[in-house]
């Protein structure tokens, strides 16, 4: 799970070195069809051509060096471009990072070591099959931010309760300290995290499994809901053993949290990735109507408490991308049908 933390909506006053000087920064890549000074920001309205998505890059990386952030909205049927001033960034305190990944390690493995019957090997398997999970997913939106050249905070693993009570983790998430530069990089980043767990969740699964074995039904044992995709692996690649069900390795009960990780980061509620993935596909009235019916979802599947989050998380609008004029590439509207898929693959139902 990735956030955004920046907005908007910042009219602070920008200390330019002088407006006729980002006046010719902006016409140099924009055709300027007015120019003014609306509460102490420079503001253009602009006409939009073929070429606009790239030249709102190179206007970016040239206000840059002078700490000044260019913001594009239509208003009114109008392009407006605003120049403000770019947010201060604290520093990381890896330190924290490292902190709380070592506490997780501990609560996770307490849980393995529950779900092994006290077999350390068992719970040692779990505990990196759940990582792994986990850190690819954030990995995948850390590397697409920093190919964006969206800073962003390496992963924070937030320690839980452990089994039975819950699995040893809350998951984990990135921290972005700017916002995407245009709706193809706010698709990436929201995209690659889910893609890459699922995929990495897919294939522990199958191993899972292997090292799982049919036996006998427990009246007292506990029973857990599949995805779909759970199914398509134990049927292409079935456990040894005889009985009526399937007495999941801890390594395949990891895989089976890996789904859900995937499916509850893919309701395009709010700054979830599946939020981020609807705004860039959608825009902003849209994926509003769009993270109530997520939300609704999640609700009738038994994810109540998924569903407060995400109402929680849909109270604040998505800020959106700096250029949230220009259009999503084709190929990425083809991806977010994949994530659809996807979705539909992992969803267990309560």
């Amino acid at each position: 799970m990735c956030c955004a933390s920046s907005d908007d909506n910042s009219t602070n006053s920008v200390g330019v070195p002088s407006f006729e000087e980002v006046q010719d920064m902006v016409e140099a890549e924009f055709d300027v069809e007015e120019s003014f000074v609306e509460h102490g920001v420079p503001t253009f309205n602009v006409k939009y051509r073929e070429d606009s998505k790239e030249a709102f890059l190179r206007l970016v990386n040239k206000l840059d060096s002078l700490e000044l952030v260019p913001i594009l909205r239509q208003k009114n049927e109008k392009n407006v471009l605003r120049i403000i001033t770019k947010p201060s960034i604290k520093p990381d305190k890896k330190i924290v990072n490292v902190a709380l990944f070592c506490a997780t390690l501990v609560t996770v493995f307490i849980s393995g070591y529950v779900l092994a019957e006290s077999d350390i090997l068992g719970a040692s398997l779990f505990t990196g099959a759940i990582m792994l999970i986990l850190g690819t997913h954030e990995m995948g939106h850390k590397l697409l931010a920093d190919k964006h050249d969206v800073d962003a905070t390496y992963p924070y693993f937030i320690p839980g309760i452990p089994y039975p009570y819950g699995i040893g983790t809350f998951g984990a998430l990135i921290k972005q300290k700017a916002l995407p530069p245009n709706k193809d990089a706010l698709f990436d980043i929201g995209f690659t995290g889910p893609i890459t767990g699922f995929i990495i969740a897919a294939i522990v699964t199958a191993i899972g499994i292997q090292l799982s074995t049919y036996g006998p039904a427990d009246p007292e044992g506990a029973y857990l809901s599949v995805p779909l995709l759970f199914q398509f692996i134990l049927m292409l690649f079935p456990p040894g053993g005889v009985g009526e069900v399937v007495v999941l390795h801890p390594v395949a009960v990891a895989g089976w949290v890996g789904m859900i990780v995937t499916m509850l980061n893919l309701v395009p509620s709010g700054m979830f990735d599946g939020g981020h993935v609807a705004r860039s596909v959608l825009g902003e009235k849209k994926h509003q109507l769009v993270s109530y019916a997520g939300i609704i979802l999640l609700a009738l599947i038994g994810w109540w408490t998924m569903a407060i989050l995400a109402l929680f998380f849909s109270a604040a609008r998505h800020p959106g991308p700096l250029d949230d004029v220009s259009e999503l590439t084709t190929k990425r509207k083809i991806g977010a049908v994949v994530l659809v898929g996807v979705f539909i693959l992992s969803v267990v139902p309560i």
